[in-house]
């Protein structure tokens, strides 16, 4: 078992465990939580051992085999497979020893090099190997593609499948779903399920935590503490430990009340009652929430939009992809991801857009917040459509140069460029009170965006989207760099949010607290999904099962 007793943890003058301690027992599957700046990353590297402990005492079995996701981007010319191949350390090992035990000449040594090679599974490590890769959302065809033709996303998933493939004890995740859409996600699900070992997980997707955990290890004010069950059983059982703490039951209350305030108004107006129907479990959910959003970094909420046009768009016989690089011959054609697409969006949808990687989800996204042009066809935008995009990777919106004061006060005369309703002659004042709302205060303001962490970058992002008082938001990947606290207040506010929401998203939470009505983009078109979030994880089980069925076939007619 894992025991620590008493142990103090520093980095540099900070203290992030102060005297404290916890025992973790063989074969538990622990999710570890935290605020942003805790010390979970922190207690990573004490269990890894690239940090040591400052006082008391640590200990992990000897024995056991440790297997973490390596954080460098790789480099080398190998096959996918191969690399994952090679995450094997224990096949690693047997095979340098049949190959010492072979140019030794040496008759007995290669005997017993032989079987331990066999036993260390060099008969089926291609398969394995391979089965991982495409549980991760690879393509049969990219199997053997060179690791340097992918990717950084794609190359570090490939280190998730390097991490799995390792014989281990003790399996060390963080964020591990980060570079993942949907369909991975609940594959590596079902194999973390089955894993054996121990497992201890940074994650900030309840959903992922809920399925796969069983103990929870919450770091606060410096102090571990385990709870017995899943994130959701924790969640219950803070709120009940924080009812009883009358220094916090104040700020609860205040977050009810609010809480209890939009379910009113929001159960008055009948128009809205598609959106009710299919938010009552959201609105359920909220009282206990609250002690969670009382700890939240920040809260918010997005405006009234100044219109709602209907429909906000409409899409007409359109397709989308990418055009031609600027290097390109002469004469290439654009690359149609989504063809021939006839929908339109109206006022109050609420639409979580599914699909396997590289089917168009961000292409639509793309599309649709005029960053790219429809390859054919067209979209018409209903009049008055203010729209707030929140791009995968921040840095598409954000100048990693700039200070957050400086992306408002250009994103302040944009918007007074357009004559766009609104806040429109901002003061700088006005600015800098705003981004404060957002946890932008003092010398943050003008701090280089390129020197800030995920979630700061993505809480930038939030506050110039909600200045803007859009009333299409179009949210592709928005909590890949949000805590658990900060994804709930997300999710509350979307749900206040008098507008239309288009969500990609591999947080099921947040697609089942917000959205109505599923679209699946896939096989060139997109479609209304007749279903709920478990059909459609029925359906990705379905799909990644063929995946390997195809996978298998090639190696299986060889074998014949």
């Amino acid at each position: 078992m894992i025991i620590l007793k008493n142990v103090t943890l520093r980095r540099g003058a900070k203290v992030l465990l102060d005297n404290t301690s916890v025992t973790l027992n063989p074969g538990e599957k622990v999710g570890l939580v935290g605020r942003n700046g805790a010390g979970k990353s922190s207690l990573f590297g004490l269990l890894n051992g690239t940090l040591h402990e400052d006082g008391g005492d640590y200990s992990i079995p000897t024995q056991w085999r440790m297997a973490q996701v390596a954080q460098d981007m790789p480099e080398t010319d190998q096959s996918a497979t191969d690399f994952v191949i090679e995450g094997d350390a224990v096949l690693l090992a047997a095979l340098a020893e049949v190959q010492a035990a072979e140019a030794g000449d040496d008759g007995m040594r290669m005997a017993h090099a032989y079987m331990a090679h066999h036993d260390a599974g060099a008969h089926d490590a291609e398969a394995r190997a391979q089965a991982l890769i495409l549980g991760l959302g690879f393509e049969v065809a990219e199997l053997a593609n060179p690791v340097n033709s992918f990717s950084g996303g794609w190359r570090m998933r490939l280190q998730l499948a390097r991490a799995l493939m390792c014989p281990s004890e003790l399996l060390l995740l963080d964020e591990p779903t980060n570079h993942l859409d949907l369909d991975a996600m609940v594959w590596l699900e079902a194999w973390l399920k089955r894993y054996a070992g121990t497992l201890i997980m940074i994650s900030h997707d309840r959903e992922f935590l809920d399925a796969v955990t069983q103990v929870t290890l919450h770091i606060d004010n410096a102090k571990l503490l385990r709870y017995g069950g899943n994130y959701s059983a924790f969640e219950d059982m803070r709120a009940e430990q924080m009812l009883l703490q009358q220094s916090a039951l104040a700020k609860q209350q205040d977050k009810i009340a609010h809480l209890q305030a939009f379910i009113n108004r929001f159960k008055a107006k009948a128009s809205k009652a598609k959106q009710a129907q299919s938010r009552v479990k959201a609105l359920e959910r909220m009282e206990k929430i609250a002690p969670v959003l009382a700890d939240a970094e920040f809260n918010f909420e997005f405006q009234e939009p100044v219109n709602l046009p209907n429909p906000m768009l409409s899409m007409l016989d359109a397709s989308f992809g990418y055009p031609p690089l600027p290097d390109a011959p002469a004469g290439t054609p654009p690359t149609v991801i989504v063809r021939h697409i006839n929908r339109s969006v109206h006022a109050g949808q609420r639409i979580g857009i599914l699909g396997a990687n590289g089917q168009g989800k961000s292409t639509l996204v793309k599309t649709v917040a005029r960053a790219l042009t429809p390859i054919d066809g067209e979209i018409v935008e209903g009049k008055g459509l203010n729209i707030g995009y929140f791009a995968q990777q921040e840095l598409d919106v954000l100048r990693p140069e700039d200070t957050p004061l400086e992306h408002m006060i250009r994103l302040a005369k944009e918007t007074l460029a357009k004559g766009r309703g609104g806040w429109i002659a901002a003061r700088e004042q006005d600015l800098r009170t705003f981004l404060g709302t957002f946890n932008f205060s003092g010398d943050m303001v003008k701090q280089a965006v390129g020197t800030m962490s995920g979630g700061e970058k993505a809480r930038l992002v939030l506050c110039m989207i909600v200045w803007q008082r859009p009333n299409l938001l179009l949210l592709d990947e928005p909590t890949n760099h949000l805590d658990l606290a900060t994804r709930e207040a997300l999710g509350m506010a979307l749900n206040e949010f008098e507008g239309t929401v288009m969500l990609v998203s591999h947080d099921r939470a947040l697609l089942r607290a917000v959205c109505d009505e599923f679209w699946l983009v896939a096989g060139g078109g997109i479609e209304p999904f007749d279903g709920d979030l478990d059909d459609y994880q029925r359906y990705l089980l379905d799909e990644a099962k063929r995946s390997r069925e195809a996978a298998a076939a090639p190696r299986e007619r060889r074998a014949a």
